[in-house]
C-alpha cells in the first residue's frame, strides 16, 4: 500500500471513528428552511403548532415552511418537490420521506433512488441537504439501510436514530407509525442538535 493510500485510509477511518457529519455553511437569519415530507411532516397525531417544523422554528431561530403530505409516496414527492423548492426558496432542505414506501412494502430500490433524486435535485437547486431516516414498521423499528447510503454517498449530514426511540416509545406516540406532540419535539430537538453540530446554526 502507498503511503497516500495509507494517509488517505487512515484520515477516512478516523472521520468514521469520530462518527463525523459532513459540515454545513452558517444559515443567514433571515435563512429559509424547507422541511419537506409526509405525514411526519405534515405533524399528523399532533396540533400544527406541535409539528416537527414548527418546535424546529422554535429552536433554531429560522423561519421553517412545512411541506408535507400525509399518505404521499417517495415517486409523488419527487415530483412534487421541485415545485415547493420554487415556492420557498430555501437555503436548507430537510428531507423526511419514503415512510408510505415502507408501510406499503414497495420496493426498496425505486424508493433509494427517489430520494437520491430529491436530494440531488434540492442540492442542483442551490440549497443544503439534510436527511432523517424513516423506520420501517415492526416490532423493533430502525432506519431503512439506504438512508444512511445515501447521506454517505451524497455527503449530507443525517439523523439516523431519532424517528426509532421516538416510535419505540408509547409515551411519544399518537399511534403505531406517528409521534405525538411530545415525540415531534424530541424529532426538533434531535435535527436542531444535528444542525448545531453540522454548523449551520
Amino acid at each position: 500500500m502507498s503511503r497516500l493510500r495509507r494517509a488517505i485510509v487512515l484520515v477516512l477511518a478516523l472521520a468514521a471513528a469520530c462518527g463525523g457529519q459532513p459540515r454545513l455553511a452558517r444559515l443567514a437569519p433571515d435563512a429559509v428552511v424547507l422541511a419537506f415530507g409526509d405525514s411526519l411532516t405534515f405533524g399528523i397525531g399532533a396540533n400544527p403548532q406541535e409539528s416537527y417544523p414548527a418546535q424546529l422554528e422554535a429552536l433554531i431561530g429560522r423561519k421553517v415552511v412545512a411541506s408535507g403530505v400525509p399518505g404521499e409516496v417517495s415517486t409523488e414527492g419527487l415530483a412534487r418537490l421541485s415545485s415547493a423548492i420554487d415556492e420557498a426558496k430555501p437555503q436548507l432542505v430537510i428531507l423526511c420521506h419514503g415512510g408510505n414506501d415502507l408501510l406499503r412494502k414497495l420496493d426498496d430500490a425505486q424508493a433509494a433512488n427517489n430520494i437520491r433524486a430529491m436530494v440531488r435535485l434540492a442540492k442542483a437547486r442551490g440549497a443544503q441537504v439534510v436527511l432523517i431516516g424513516v423506520p420501517r414498521p415492526g416490532l423493533l423499528p430502525s432506519a431503512a439501510g439506504f438512508y444512511e447510503d445515501i447521506a454517505r454517498e451524497l455527503g449530507v449530514p443525517y439523523e439516523g436514530t431519532a424517528l426509532r426511540k421516538i416510535l419505540t416509545d408509547n409515551a411519544l406516540k399518537s399511534d403505531l407509525v406517528h409521534p405525538n406532540a411530545a415525540g415531534y419535539a424530541r424529532l426538533a430537538e434531535a435535527v436542531a442538535a444535528l444542525l448545531k453540530k453540522a454548523g449551520a446554526v
